[in-house]
């Protein structure tokens, strides 16, 4: 059935199957978890076990995430506005991040029943019957996982993605429910329910919590991958007029959307009318290959200038000798009177931005001792890329 539903998906159109598969994993949750509710109510009652109710609130609060992923999608799916020029992706992930605060609320929840069958405790009945529908529950979700997770391959959508994950956390749930139902109604352990019921509740705050950082990275913005970072190099590298890349920055707007720009160095002796068709050409093919609209700055560099090397080659090792994880870039001299001035930026890793006044004031300070004849000016900062 699932591998039917995705060869559907896959032969429609690209831009319509992420939003197709939110709609099918939404319609499918909100009925499945609806009977499940349903069939668990009915037994939390006739049992009195506080764990299968708790199930069956988490499966309530499961269909109304359900709701939440298809107007996430439907909100994503939306074209960019006067308001909105970039689109509306990113709803997309807030209605993931409702999806996993929605966890935690079930967590709680379930911790602060557990607590009290703990301390008031009071005994299950025990039936085959009831069990039989459980095990048939974790049947139920643990096809929901499966399928979400076969959606998420497809769309990448990361709020099929917190569904999958919450299903999984489904099944150990109802599991432990079953086990504290034969523990509590078999052999008489009163406070098992709610202990396990506690268990389950730890558990299930431990998955929500991954689930949370997930979606939140995404949400406020985070670096995109080294394969990315690295093909969108290779491609504007790829003629010989472009001698090097940095400041390559991707600005993630949502599923379909990015920005990106970057810095390519190019021989400032060439016309500016060649340079611009180059750069037009690796603009487009990004865009085409990759999706990203990108925006790639011009800046000049001598060539066949003999000081500007040498000067090059000697700052290549004063960094390296002092950081052999530093690179710089933006290299440029000039005559400042009767002394030289060297300018280029440094890019250090994140940990060490507390240090980026000391780091300048010690690389000028041993470019004093080597070459007191020049005057430098450093300015140091990070990459927006995985390095």
């Amino acid at each position: 059935m699932t591998k039917h539903i995705i060869n559907h998906i896959k032969k429609r159109p690209e831009d319509e199957q992420r939003p197709y598969c939110a709609a099918i994993s939404g319609v499918t949750g909100i009925i499945l978890n609806l009977l499940l509710c349903a069939a668990k109510f009915v037994i939390g009652a006739l049992t009195g076990a506080v764990s299968i109710t708790a199930d069956a609130i988490n499966n309530l609060s499961d269909a109304t995430v359900n709701v939440v992923t298809v107007v996430g999608a439907r909100l994503a799916k939306k074209p960019g506005d006067r308001e909105h020029p970039f689109g509306h992706g990113r709803a997309e992930y807030i209605s993931a991040l409702i999806v996993s605060l929605s966890i935690f609320l079930m967590s709680f929840e379930l911790a602060k029943s557990a607590i009290i069958k703990i301390i008031r405790p009071e005994g299950v009945r025990f039936s085959a019957v009831y069990v039989a529908v459980l095990v048939a529950a974790i049947c139920v979700k643990l096809f929901m996982a499966y399928l979400n997770g076969r959606l998420f391959e497809v769309s990448d959508n990361l709020n099929l993605k917190a569904v999958m994950k919450d299903s999984l956390n489904d099944c150990f749930a109802t599991l432990a429910t079953i086990i504290a139902l034969v523990l509590s109604g078999i052999f008489g352990i009163k406070r098992v329910d709610g202990i396990i019921g506690l268990a389950v509740a730890v558990f299930v705050f431990l998955s929500g919590v991954s689930v949370f950082r997930d979606i939140f990275g995404a949400l406020i913005g985070e670096a995109p991958s080294k394969e990315l970072s690295d093909r969108i190099e290779e491609i504007i590298l790829d003629n010989e007029l472009i001698l090097g890349v940095h400041d390559l920055i991707v600005h993630n707007y949502g599923p379909g959307k990015i920005i990106a720009s970057a810095h390519a160095e190019v021989p400032a002796d060439v016309d500016l009318v060649t340079i611009h068709g180059v750069i037009d050409l690796a603009e487009k093919k990004i865009l085409g290959e990759l999706g990203i609209d990108i925006c790639i700055h011009i800046d000049p560099v001598a060539t066949f200038d003999s000081e500007l090397e040498k000067y090059k080659t000697l700052t290549e090792i004063i960094v390296g000798d002092y950081n052999s994880d530093f690179t710089f870039h933006d290299f440029r001299i000039r005559e400042s009177g009767n002394k030289k001035e060297l300018s280029f930026d440094v890019v250090i890793p994140f940990e060490k931005d507390s240090n980026k006044e000391e780091i300048a004031e010690d690389l000028k300070r041993l470019y004093k001792e080597k070459l007191p004849e020049v005057e430098l000016k450093i300015n140091v900062e990070h990459s927006y890329t995985e390095q």
